[in-house]
C-alpha cells in the first residue's frame, strides 16, 4: 500500500510538430498514410474489455475518395447496450476503489504512448478518416489529446487537494466520488481529442463509461480506444460501443444506471436528450449531469480601426481550417464600410491561392467535407445565396462529389444582416460577410449579439481600445470564448478553456477544472474526537 502523497507537475502544452518538407515527421506520416489506406480493418465494439461482433456492419470511408473503405464496424444495439451497462456496473467498484494515482497513470500513459509511438498512426487515421489535412491532424489527433489526458490528470490532482478546515476536537475530509451510475460519452466526428477526452475525463475521476463515437470517426476512435487498452485500463471501464443514434441512445437514456452525460454534437440531438432525461428524471438513481457543447455561429467583428491583413487572415483561418467543421469556425462576419474595400480585395486576392484537394498533397489546405449528408446540406446554403437577391458569392461556390466531398471555400456578401447563412449553423466553408456604416459601430454590436441563438465564439479586430473595451462589455453573453485581434478558432487545453452557453451548451470549459468538477459526487465526512456526553446546553442551565 501507498504511503505517500503523490502529486503530479503542472503540465506543459504538447509541442506542435510542422511537417515541413524533408522533415523527419513528413516521412513517417506519408509512410502510415500508405500503411493505413492499404491496410483494411474490422472494428469490434469492447465491452467488458472484451470484443464484440454484432455482423451489423457500418463503413469508415475516405470523405476525399469516398470508395475507398478503410474499415468496417461492427454497431450495437439494444442487447449490447444492456451488456455494456452491465459491464460497466460490473467494473465500477474496483475502479471507484483503485488507488487514484494509478487510475492516472493509466492515462498518463496513453498519453505517452500518443505523443510517442502511436502519433503518426493516430494523425493518419484522422486524416484518412476525417479529412484533416496534416497540420489539422497533429494539432487535433497528436497535441490536444495529449493535453486534455495531461492537464486532466494534473487538473484531477487538484481536485483532491482540497479538503475543508477542521475545528477543535474533529476532522473534515472530503471525499470525491465518482457518480452512482455510468457516464455516457458521445463524441462528434469533427476532432478525435474530444472523442479521447469525453470518456476519458470522468472515468479519470472513477466513472465507469460507455463510448458512443460518431459513425464517421470510428476509425480514430477505435485507434484511441486500443490506446487506452494497451495503457492499462481495466475491463468495463470504457465500453466502446458504435451505432446508430437511436439503437444506442434510446437504452442508454432509459437506464436507471444513467448518472451523466457527455456530449458534443448539434443542438437539436442534445436538446432531444435533456428532453429525453427530463421525460425519464423518476426512474433514474440520481439526478443525471448533463454537460454538453453543441453549435456555434461564431463571429469575427471588425472596428475602423482594425489591421486589416491581420482580418483577412483571421478570416481565412478562422472561417475554412477544416472545411469550416469546427464549432468555432468563423461563419459570420461584420465590417466597416470604410475598410471593407481593402478587405474586399485582400480576401479575394488571398481566396485565389487556396488549394483544395486530399490532405495527402500537402499543398492543399482545403480538404473534403465529412459525408454526403454534410456536402448536400452546405451545397444547400450555397445554392440559396446564389438564388437570392440579398445576397452576392463573391469567392468560391463550387461544389463536386464525384470523387470525394468537395466544396469551394466560399465567401457570401449580404445585404441582409439576419439572411439565412447569418443566422443559421452551416458547419461547413461557408462565411457571410455583412457590411455596417462606421457610425453605427455599437449598434451592430447589439445586432451581432441578437442575432444567433448560440454564444460559443467570437473575435474583435481593433487597435483602438475603448472600442475592444466596448466590444468586451456588448458582447459578454455572446461567446464563451471571446478574441481580440485574434481568429475565434484554436483554443488551447490549459490556456483557452473552452465552451459557450445559450444554445451553444453548457459551458464546463473542457481543457479545465470546471469540467472534472461535474464528474464527482463529494461526500463530507466529520470525525468527532471528543463526543458529547450530555445533551443539556449551558444555555439551558438555571442561574
Amino acid at each position: 500500500m501507498a504511503n505517500a502523497i503523490f502529486s503530479i507537475d503542472p503540465p506543459v502544452n504538447e509541442p506542435v510538430l510542422e511537417y515541413r518538407p524533408g522533415s523527419d515527421e513528413r516521412a513517417r506520416i506519408q509512410d502510415e498514410l500508405q500503411r493505413l489506406r492499404n491496410t483494411p480493418l474490422e472494428i469490434p465494439l469492447i465491452i467488458g474489455g472484451r470484443p464484440v461482433k454484432t455482423g451489423n456492419l457500418g463503413r469508415c470511408v475516405v470523405p476525399h475518395d469516398h470508395g475507398h473503405q478503410l474499415a468496417v464496424f461492427h454497431q450495437a444495439g439494444e442487447k449490447e447496450v444492456a451488456m455494456a451497462i452491465e459491464a460497466a456496473a460490473s467494473a465500477a467498484g474496483k475502479w471507484a476503489a483503485m488507488d487514484w494515482g494509478d487510475r492516472l497513470a493509466i492515462f498518463n500513459r496513453a498519453a505517452d504512448l500518443i505523443a510517442g509511438p502511436r502519433r503518426m498512426t493516430l494523425a493518419a487515421a484522422t486524416m484518412l478518416g476525417q479529412g484533416k489535412n496534416v497540420y489539422q491532424a497533429e494539432i487535433d489527433a497528436a497535441c490536444e489529446i495529449v493535453d486534455f489526458l495531461r492537464f486532466n490528470a494534473f487538473y484531477a490532482t487538484e481536485i483532491y487537494r482540497q479538503q475543508p478546515r477542521s475545528g477543535p476536537a474533529e476532522w473534515n475530509h472530503l471525499e470525491y466520488r465518482p457518480l452512482e451510475g455510468f457516464v455516457f460519452a458521445v463524441s462528434p466526428f469533427n476532432f478525435t481529442a474530444i472523442g479521447g477526452n469525453l470518456p476519458s475525463a470522468p472515468a479519470m475521476l472513477g466513472n465507469t463509461v460507455l463510448w458512443k463515437p460518431a459513425s464517421s470517426a470510428v476509425f480514430s476512435a477505435w485507434m484511441l480506444m486500443e490506446i487506452f487498452m494497451e495503457a492499462g485500463l481495466p475491463p468495463g471501464v470504457i465500453n466502446f460501443i458504435p451505432g446508430p443514434g437511436a439503437q444506442v441512445g434510446h437504452p442508454v437514456l432509459a437506464s436507471p444506471q444513467l448518472a451523466g452525460i457527455h456530449f458534443t454534437g448539434s443542438t437539436t440531438v442534445f436538446q432531444n436528450m435533456w428532453k429525453t432525461v427530463a421525460e425519464n428524471l423518476g426512474r433514474y438513481r440520481t439526478y443525471p449531469r448533463i454537460v454538453g457543447e453543441t453549435g456555434g455561429k461564431d463571429f469575427i467583428f471588425v472596428h475602423p480601426s482594425a489591421e486589416t491583413e491581420a482580418v483577412v487572415t483571421a478570416l481565412i483561418r478562422g472561417a475554412f481550417e477544416y472545411q469550416g467543421q469546427k464549432c468555432s469556425a468563423a461563419s459570420r462576419a461584420y465590417l466597416p464600410e470604410s475598410l471593407w474595400p481593402q478587405i474586399r480585395e485582400k480576401l479575394t486576392a488571398a481566396m485565389g491561392t487556396i488549394k483544395v484537394g486530399p490532405p495527402e498533397n500537402f499543398e492543399n489546405f482545403v480538404n473534403a467535407v465529412i459525408d454526403r449528408a454534410a456536402f448536400d446540406t452546405i451545397s444547400g446554403y450555397i445554392d440559396h445565396a446564389r438564388q437570392h437577391e440579398a445576397a452576392e458569392i463573391i469567392a468560391g461556390g463550387g461544389c463536386d462529389r464525384s470523387s470525394g466531398y468537395f466544396i469551394e471555400p466560399t465567401v457570401i456578401l449580404t445585404t441582409d444582416p439576419r439572411f439565412k447563412t447569418m443566422e443559421e449553423e452551416i458547419f461547413g466553408p461557408v462565411l457571410t460577410l455583412y457590411v455596417y456604416a462606421d457610425d453605427a459601430f455599437e449598434e451592430t454590436l447589439d445586432l451581432c449579439d441578437r442575432t444567433s441563438p448560440y454564444a460559443l465564439t467570437g473575435a474583435i479586430f481593433a487597435r483602438d481600445r475603448a472600442a475592444v473595451g466596448t466590444a468586451r462589455r456588448r458582447l459578454v453573453n455572446a461567446a464563451g470564448n471571446f478574441y481580440i485581434n485574434d481568429k475565434p478558432t484554436g483554443a488551447v487545453v490549459g490556456r483557452q478553456p473552452f465552451g459557450g452557453a445559450r444554445a451553444s451548451g453548457t459551458n464546463d470549459k473542457a481543457g479545465s477544472i470546471l469540467n472534472l468538477y461535474r464528474w464527482v459526487s463529494p461526500r463530507t465526512i466529520k470525525e468527532n474526537f471528543l463526543p458529547a456526553t450530555d445533551y443539556r446546553y449551558p444555555f439551558m442551565e438555571a442561574k
